[in-house]
């Protein structure tokens, strides 16, 4: 075994081969002969699935310089060198199926890469850095401990396809709602009570998956035209018929539980006046997004930090209106059994929630307007 893999290896050298195949060979170490000398210098896509590997070498970038695609799915690897950052040209890099505990932060100095696959592993936390991946177009991160996605993440603005799977979110950062070229979110067997408000007010997001969350019992009707999985969210399948019309009452009544903290007062269709301090959010954000240098007064405003990052990020914009809001909403229920989507997802019950920014809104949007 071991001279056939020196002979794949010395004839990749001699022949400037630009693909090598390393699968199935029951590598304990990454191989030595790949770094003898000046390396690969050639080589851009290593495939090295299935092994034994338990780390890599801190001088990969330096003796394969031009690597643009890794493979290192299932095997034994507990930590990636900060070096890694130095692989400038990689565009995929797939570790799943591996013991990794930690990713280090250097992973968001691989600013080529386009494909980033950690299923599988034991991440508990993803590092902030990983939204410096401004190519990054899919990102995979499911069967893992996640308790929650860096905020950052919404500075990957070519991200089209986001897996969290099997993992412990409790929630979904709203400022995902920014990446517009986003297409494919997937959040299925998790632990989610509510998702942002503007989930799916993008074009671009078509298919979102959120199956086997069993507290989430509101769905925001953004996503009504979309290609939705909500299968084992809401009230169990085992409720009998003669429950449903209880168990339904229930599910409404906990629709809007979990909101995000900055949800102060659930407005009613008889409220005539929207709350001063939320007139005062709003036209604040106004002039910040139309005339942001008024903001650098002399004294300047000043605002605690979680104001000025929802000035930045609002908790959403009005389902009818497209107004941002950002401590109350105006909640519009209309149960899933309602909707043509009822024979669809048969194993849920749960509810579209239509968040407005007035009684106005309220009493006027309609689900298939």
């Amino acid at each position: 075994m071991a001279t056939d893999l020196h002979e794949t290896i010395f004839t990749a050298k001699q022949e400037r081969h630009k693909n090598l195949f390393l699968n199935y060979r029951n590598l304990n170490n990454f191989p030595v002969e790949l770094l003898k000398d000046e390396g690969l210098q050639f080589l851009e896509r290593l495939y090295m699935k299935r092994n034994s590997l338990t780390t890599l070498p801190d001088n990969l970038a330096q003796k394969l310089p031009n690597l643009i695609e890794l493979y290192l799915h299932s095997n034994n690897i507990v930590i990636i060198p900060e070096a890694i950052g130095n692989l400038a040209k990689l565009q995929s890099l797939d570790l799943s199926d591996n013991a990794l505990q930690l990713l280090c932060p250097e992973i968001g100095r691989l600013r080529s890469l386009r494909h980033l696959r950690l299923s599988n592993n034991q991440l508990k936390c993803l590092p902030p850095e990983i939204g410096d991946l401004q190519d990054l177009e899919t990102l995979d991160v499911s069967m893992n401990q996640l308790v929650s996605l860096p905020d950052r993440l919404y500075r990957c603005l070519s991200l089209q396809y986001l897996t969290a799977d099997h993992n412990h979110l409790s929630h979904i950062p709203r400022q995902l709602c920014q990446l517009h070229r986003l297409n494919q979110l997937s959040m299925a067997t998790n632990r989610l009570v509510f998702l942002p408000l503007d989930l799916g007010r993008s074009r671009e997001l078509q298919f979102v998956f959120v199956d086997n969350n069993v507290e989430l019992k509101g769905l925001p009707s953004y996503l009504y035209n979309k290609v939705i999985g909500c299968n084992g969210c809401g009230v169990s399948s085992q409720v009998l018929d003669s429950d449903l019309g209880e168990a339904l009452g229930e599910a409404l009544s906990e629709a809007l539980a979990g909101l995000p903290g900055e949800v102060k007062v659930v407005g009613l269709e008889t409220d005539g006046v929207v709350p001063l301090e939320e007139l005062a959010m709003r036209t604040l954000h106004r002039t910040y997004h139309h005339h942001p240098t008024e903001l650098n007064l002399v004294p300047p405003i000043i605002l605690p930090k979680s104001l000025l990052d929802l000035l930045q990020f609002p908790l959403g914009h009005c389902h009818r209106c497209s107004q941002p809001m950002f401590t109350i909403v105006y909640p519009k229920l209309f149960p899933l059994r309602n909707t043509a989507l009822a024979g669809v997802h048969r194993r849920t019950t749960v509810s579209f929630v239509a968040y407005c920014c007035s009684s106005h809104c309220l009493r006027t949007f309609d689900l298939q307007g």
